[in-house]
């Protein structure tokens, strides 16, 4: 008897979240398809059926965690409940947190050189989507006076390069100390 018909985003859930923690306890390039396959009790071409390779399963891992990003930071830009100061130091522990991930799985796999096209790619996806929320934060602390931003794109460069700078130290393995 056929199978009834899945929804694709939920197969596609259910590959994501097997991979993941297989990626942790394995490592990104020892965990293969066809352990992801075992794992799931699955044919080996159904996974093909939704991604090309292991390296787009990474990529829809780290794409997801960016949506979930975006979603909390987008309610902490709009939110009325605190100060547009409070709102920047409330995304920018809210991008480390997400960095952290599950020990951060996601910096170790994209730490990997042959990665590194996705790191980067995921760092202009991020700077993409956090520009309208900080944008928006800095025009609500200018307007307030919390903040002198006369020239709003300068001071979200600033802010990206600031970004970059910590998630480079994380990706790097600071210490506790160098990052305090």
């Amino acid at each position: 008897m056929a199978r009834p018909p899945q929804d694709p985003q939920i197969r596609i859930d259910e590959i994501l979240d097997t991979a993941e923690p297989l990626f942790l306890a394995n490592g990104y390039r020892k965990t293969t398809i066809r352990d992801i396959t075992r794992k799931m009790g699955v044919a080996k071409g159904m996974i093909y059926y939704y991604f090309a390779s292991k390296e787009e399963i990474l990529e829809a891992l780290v794409n997801r965690q960016l949506s979930i990003l975006l979603t909390d930071i987008t309610q902490m830009a709009y939110s009325d409940d605190f100060s547009p100061p409070r709102k920047i130091e409330l995304i920018v522990n809210a991008i480390i947190h997400s960095a952290q991930y599950k020990d951060g799985l996601l910096l170790n796999l994209l730490r990997d050189e042959q990665n590194i096209h996705l790191k980067n790619k995921m760092a202009r996806q991020a700077a993409l989507i956090l520009n309208p929320s900080l944008l928006k934060v800095i025009g609500e602390g200018t307007q307030k006076a919390w903040f002198h931003a006369p020239q709003p794109d300068i001071a979200l460069d600033f802010i990206l390069s600031t970004l970059r700078c910590i998630t480079d130290a994380m990706y790097a393995k600071a210490s506790a100390e160098q990052m305090a």
